[in-house]
């Protein structure tokens, strides 16, 4: 078994920072907007029905994303009903720092655990491990994982559903072992997040399948419409429901939660654009420079990893959808620091002349 060498503490240290701050304020203002209510998200799918068809839809789908014959599955497997699903959603006092949008058990076997992002965070690994904990908490007797006899348990699955404005891949998968500081070809621990891009744009195969997550996707993208031909926020999801009770979507949705829906899109689209005030003061404090650097730093760690696997510029550049002859600069820079490949020794050498600064 191999390992990747120690990081370096004080070389940590010299590594830029200024997400730290901007981090902290995003989950602080998350933490309080999920205090004040529940997000739509949550709220739809918290509807056993609209629950059931969203785990057939990821059922019809294999782990590769690809569809699987229909009627091979409808022979093999019994519709999921409203009936099966028991929600599990972390909420109340106890939770408030570490909520969940959205977890259910189906027939008792499958634990899915779910969350509605419109920036991909690339700690949702992490996150799921943690909510995965909490949630097991309340699912087992406490007493039970003292018994000798090993306890059956549902399977876990780990979804992120992305709608927001920035272009990514049709599905991806974040692994929890991209963040460990020591890389190992077999790590103990594992846990994979599937990432599925439901903008209509993208016509992801689920958004056919399962009708309850097309029409969610539709009317955010009616809300984003509107926004982008100068209404306000309030107007913005205003025309939005008018247009979605026009065409038929939500109409029972909007029909019980009218009000409620407005307060809650209020809320989500306000942090939406919190965020991109952040960003903007990031930028006159002279952040920017240091966001910079942290995003070729992370660069450096993944084109690290896959060179010392042995893999080409160009696989690299396909795996990391990034330009072809960036990475080609990077990885001959980076020879010199073969086999070791340390992320931290090539970043502190700096690397401007082979690219880092060409974003």
């Amino acid at each position: 078994m191999t390992f990747r060498k120690p990081a370096n503490p004080e070389r940590n240290r010299t590594i830029p920072a200024a997400f730290a701050a901007e981090a902290d304020q995003t989950e602080h203002a998350a933490a309080a907007n999920r205090e004040y209510q529940s997000t739509m998200f949550t709220s739809y799918f918290g509807d056993p029905r609209n629950a059931a068809l969203l785990y057939e839809g990821m059922r019809w789908l294999d782990r590769r994303g690809t569809p699987r014959d229909a009627r091979a599955l409808e022979e093999t497997e019994e519709p999921i009903k409203p009936e099966d699903i028991i929600f599990e959603t972390l909420d109340g006092v106890l939770y408030l720092a570490r909520k969940n949008d959205l977890a259910f058990t189906v027939r008792r076997k499958v634990l899915v655990i779910g969350e509605h992002q419109s920036t991909v965070n690339e700690n949702m690994p992490l996150r799921s491990a943690i909510y995965y904990g909490r949630t097991m908490e309340k699912i087992i007797e406490p007493r039970a994982v003292y018994k000798s006899k090993r306890l059956p348990i549902p399977t876990p699955e780990f979804y992120v559903f992305y709608n927001g404005k920035r272009p990514q891949p049709l599905e991806q998968t974040l692994y929890l072992s991209d963040s460990y500081l020591e890389e190992t070809e077999h790590p103990m621990l594992q846990l994979e997040v599937k990432v599925i891009n439901i903008n209509l744009s993208e016509n992801h195969p689920i958004l056919r399948q399962c009708r309850p997550l097309y029409e969610y996707s539709w009317f955010l993208g009616k809300v984003r419409e509107y926004l982008e031909k100068g209404k306000n926020r309030d107007m913005a999801i205003k025309r939005a429901m008018e247009a979605s009770v026009k065409e038929g979507i939500l109409t029972e949705f909007i029909a019980r939660h009218g009000s409620e829906v407005r307060n809650m899109l209020f809320e989500e689209f306000n942090l939406e654009e919190a965020r991109q005030v952040w960003e903007e003061e990031a930028r006159e404090n002279g952040w920017e420079e240091g966001r910079m650097e942290g995003a070729d730093y992370m660069l450096i760690q993944l084109i690290s990893k896959k060179m010392k696997k042995g893999k080409l510029p160009e696989t690299i550049a396909q795996e990391l959808e990034t330009d072809v002859e960036r990475i080609r600069k990077l990885c001959k820079a980076a020879e010199a620091f073969a086999p070791d490949y340390d992320p931290q020794a090539i970043f502190m050498a700096g690397l401007d002349t082979a690219g880092l600064a060409d974003h």
